[in-house]
C-alpha cells in the first residue's frame, strides 16, 4: 500500500477512535447536568410519597449539588495521580449503581444519601471530561470538542424537567432515577471502548494524595454552599456563621497547602493571572445566569401572566439556545481564537442582560425570548472559549485539578447566584409592593425587580468583560489560537 494511502487510513482511524471518545464523553456530560434538573421536578412528588417538607425534600437536590462541589477538584486530583481512565470509569459505574439505589430507596434520607453518592459519581465524570479531551483532541479542534460538551450539557439541563414530568405522570417518582441506569450502562460500555489509558504523569504519580488539604477544601466548600442555600436568600446568624467558617477554612487551606510536600492545588499556579483571570470570570458569569433560572419565572408568571405551562415552554429557549450555540460557538473559537471570542461572548452577555432589565412588559413574551436569546449565545460562546483557552495551555500532570476548578468556579457562581439574584429580586419587588400579600406579587413589583436584579447582572457581566480584555493585554494579544 503506497505511504500517502496508509497515512489516510491511519488519520481515518484516529479520527474514528477521536469520535468514539467524544461520543462516551459527551453522554457522561449529559448524564452529569441531567442528575441535576431531572430531580427538581420530581420534588412535589418526593413531599407527597414520604409526607415531608419542603425544606427537607430539597436535600435530595441540595445533597447531589454538596458533593460535586466539595469532592469536584480531589476527583481531578486523584485522577492526575492514578489514571484518569479508571477513575472517569469508576466515576460513571459509581453514578450508575448510585441511580439504582436513589430508585429503590424505602426512605427520604436513604434516597438523600443515595443522592450524596451519585453526585460523586457525577463529580469524577465532571472532572474528568474536560481533561480527556485536553488529551484527546487536537489544538486546532479543541474549540468545537469544548461547544460539544456544552452543548450536551445545556441538553441535559433542558431536557431534565420535561423528562422528569412525562415520566413521574406516567410511572412514579423513582423513574427520574431509574432512568439513568440505562444511559449508564451505555456511557461505561462507549468509554471502555474507547478511551486511552491515559498516562500519568512522573510529579503526580510520585507524590502522595493530599487528605488534608482535601478535607480543609471540603468542609471549607461546604459550609460556603450551605452559607448559600439555606434560608433561601434571608441571611440570619446560622449563615454568617457558616461564612465566617468559610474564611477560616481558605486561611488553614492556604496554610496547608503551603506546607504540604504534594499539595492538592498548586497554589503557586494561581501567579499566572491568565488562570485567575480566567476562574473568577467563570465565578462570574455563573452568578449572572443563575438569575435567567431564579427570577425569569416570576417574570413570566406575574409581570406577563403567563399560565405554567406557558412559562415552561418560554423558559425552556434559554438552554435550548445554549446548546444549539455551544457547537457553533466550538467552531468560532477554533477559526478565530479563544480569547476574540471570550470577548465577543462577553459583550453578547452583557447585551442581553441589558435588554433583560428593561423588563418591557408591554411587549409581551418577546420582552423574555430576545433578551434571552442574546444572553445564553453569549454564555455559550464564553463557556466554550473560556474552557477551550484555559484546558489548551494544561500541562499533563494537572488537567485533572484544573478541570476540576474550572468545574468548582461555576459551581460556586450558580450557589452565589441563587442566593444572591433571588435576594436582589425579593427587595427589588417588595419595595414595589404595596398592600399586596406576598403570594400575590403584583405584575408591577415582578418587573420591578426584573429590572434591578438584571441591572445588577448587566454590571457583573461588564466586569467579567474588563477582565477578559485585562486577560488578553496580559497575554499579549487577542491571538488566533492559544499555545
Amino acid at each position: 500500500m503506497p505511504v500517502a494511502a496508509q497515512n489516510r487510513l491511519k488519520s481515518a482511524q484516529q479520527d474514528q477512535s477521536v469520535g468514539w471518545a467524544l461520543a462516551s464523553l459527551s453522554l457522561a456530560t449529559l448524564l452529569s447536568s441531567l442528575g441535576t434538573s431531572i430531580a427538581s421536578v420530581g420534588l412535589p412528588s418526593l413531599m407527597q410519597a414520604f409526607g415531608a417538607s419542603f425544606q427537607a425534600v430539597q436535600w435530595v437536590v441540595l445533597a447531589y449539588l454538596l458533593a460535586i462541589t466539595t469532592l469536584i477538584v480531589s476527583a481531578g486530583r486523584l485522577a492526575d495521580m492514578f489514571g484518569r481512565r479508571p477513575l472517569l470509569l469508576g466515576g460513571i459505574a459509581l453514578f450508575t449503581a448510585a441511580s439504582v439505589l436513589c430508585g429503590l430507596a424505602p426512605t427520604l434520607w436513604l434516597l438523600i444519601a443515595a443522592r450524596a453518592v451519585q453526585g460523586l459519581g457525577a463529580a469524577l465524570m465532571m472532572a474528568l471530561t474536560l481533561a480527556f479531551v485536553a488529551e484527546t483532541v487536537s489544538k486546532e479542534r479543541s474549540g468545537s470538542a469544548m461547544g460539544l460538551l456544552g452543548a450536551m450539557s445545556a441538553i441535559g439541563t433542558t431536557l431534565g424537567p420535561s423528562l422528569g414530568g412525562l415520566l413521574i405522570a406516567g410511572l412514579s417518582w423513582r423513574a427520574i432515577f431509574l432512568v439513568n441506569v440505562p444511559l449508564g450502562i451505555l456511557t461505561f460500555a462507549l468509554a471502555w471502548r474507547a478511551l486511552p489509558a491515559s498516562k500519568k504523569s512522573a510529579q503526580a504519580a510520585q507524590g502522595k494524595f493530599d487528605a488534608m488539604g482535601t478535607i480543609l477544601l471540603a468542609l471549607t466548600l461546604a459550609a460556603y454552599a450551605l452559607a448559600m442555600t439555606l434560608g433561601r436568600g434571608n441571611f440570619g446568624p446560622l449563615n454568617i456563621g457558616l461564612l465566617a467558617a468559610t474564611s477560616t477554612g481558605i486561611i488553614l487551606f492556604g496554610v496547608a497547602q503551603m506546607n504540604a510536600k504534594s499539595p492538592l492545588i498548586q497554589l503557586a499556579g494561581f501567579r499566572d493571572p491568565r488562570l485567575s483571570i480566567s476562574l473568577a470570570m467563570n465565578v462570574i458569569v455563573a452568578t449572572v445566569m443563575m438569575a435567567t433560572l431564579v427570577v425569569a419565572p416570576f417574570y413570566l408568571s406575574r409581570g406577563l401572566g403567563l399560565d405554567a405551562a406557558m412559562v415552561g415552554v418560554v423558559l425552556s429557549t434559554g438552554p435550548l439556545v445554549s446548546a444549539l450555540s455551544a457547537l457553533l460557538a466550538g467552531r468560532l473559537a477554533d477559526r478565530f481564537g479563544a480569547n476574540r471570542m471570550m470577548v465577543a461572548g462577553l459583550v453578547s452577555l452583557a447585551t442581553g442582560t441589558f435588554l433583560l432589565s428593561l423588563a418591557m412588559t408591554k411587549l409581551g413574551i418577546a420582552s423574555y425570548v430576545v433578551p434571552i436569546t442574546v444572553t445564553c449565545f453569549g454564555y455559550a460562546l464564553f463557556q466554550t472559549s473560556n474552557n477551550a483557552a484555559v484546558m489548551s495551555g494544561v500541562g499533563a500532570g494537572e488537567r485533572g485539578v484544573i478541570s476540576g476548578l474550572l468545574n468548582l468556579s461555576r459551581n460556586l457562581g450558580l450557589i452565589t447566584g441563587a442566593s444572591m439574584m433571588g435576594a436582589i429580586f425579593a427587595i427589588a419587588s417588595a419595595k414595589e409592593q404595596q398592600g399586596v400579600g406576598q403570594q400575590l406579587l403584583s405584575s408591577e413589583a415582578a418587573a420591578r425587580g426584573m429590572q434591578v436584579t438584571f441591572q445588577t447582572a448587566t454590571a457583573l457581566a461588564l466586569v467579567a468583560l474588563v477582565l477578559a480584555l485585562l486577560s488578553a493585554r496580559v497575554a499579549g494579544r487577542l491571538e488566533p489560537s492559544v499555545s
